[in-house]
């Protein structure tokens, strides 16, 4: 998986206001999640932007960072189909991550918040891979047309071990046959879609089957 770098800086000033004056000067809000999981109350410092978010009742928290990045650095990080590690530089420290969530305006949509997971190469973590067929389909080759119902696969795995794409073999796909998530297999990667989604068929055209029922005819 390509290593995306971005700057960040932490955010203290939150709030309706604040946030909408940092929109205004072309920044965006990030909540950078995945922190330790802490004992309540916390007796260690927190580091500028970090907040403790209770996730058991008076006995433990999440610690997750409040962070703040421009707009135009993100761009090429937002609009593409690619997926990446996200190497965040936030004031000197470096930290990895992934894209978690977007948050766009349902108007202008431009970009509002962004959720961020940091990753450690020892902790798996799920995201969405995109899909790549490859090869010439039997069924294709009979007529049929290759079709693509998911062009991404939710994967399991450190995310170092995750790949840019994920490269499906399709030459030996029959004429109205299916493969499913439970028929594709990658060594390190656990698919967590459910195993009976379609991800690619051929489908019968009227030509395949004129061709089929002609051919039956001939019998």
């Amino acid at each position: 998986m390509k290593v995306f770098k971005l700057s960040a800086e932490p955010r203290t000033a939150l709030g309706k206001k604040a946030t909408k004056a940092l929109r205004s000067e072309g920044k965006i809000p990030v909540v950078l999640n995945g922190g330790a999981i802490v004992e309540l109350p916390y007796a260690g410092t927190l580091k500028e932007g970090e907040k403790i978010v209770e996730i058991e009742v008076g006995k433990k928290g999440l610690i997750t960072t409040d962070l703040v990045v421009n707009n135009d650095a993100v761009r090429k990080l937002i609009y593409t189909p690619e997926i990446f590690a996200i190497e965040l530089d936030l004031n000197g420290e470096t930290r990895m991550a992934v894209l978690k969530d977007i948050q766009f305006h349902p108007v202008k949509d431009n970009i509002l918040h962004i959720d961020l997971l940091e990753v450690k190469e020892d902790k798996p973590v799920v995201m969405e891979v995109p899909v790549k067929l490859e090869g010439h389909a039997e069924g294709v080759k009979a007529g049929g047309k290759l079709t693509l119902s998911m062009k991404k696969l939710k994967v399991r795995a450190p995310y170092t071990a995750i790949p840019e794409r994920l490269v499906i073999n399709v030459d030996n796909l029959g004429l109205g046959k299916t493969m499913q998530v439970g028929d594709i297999h990658f060594e390190g990667l656990e698919l967590v879609n459910a195993k009976n989604a379609v991800v690619c068929a051929v489908q019968l055209t009227r030509a395949a089957r004129g061709a089929a029922a002609a051919a039956a005819a001939n019998k």
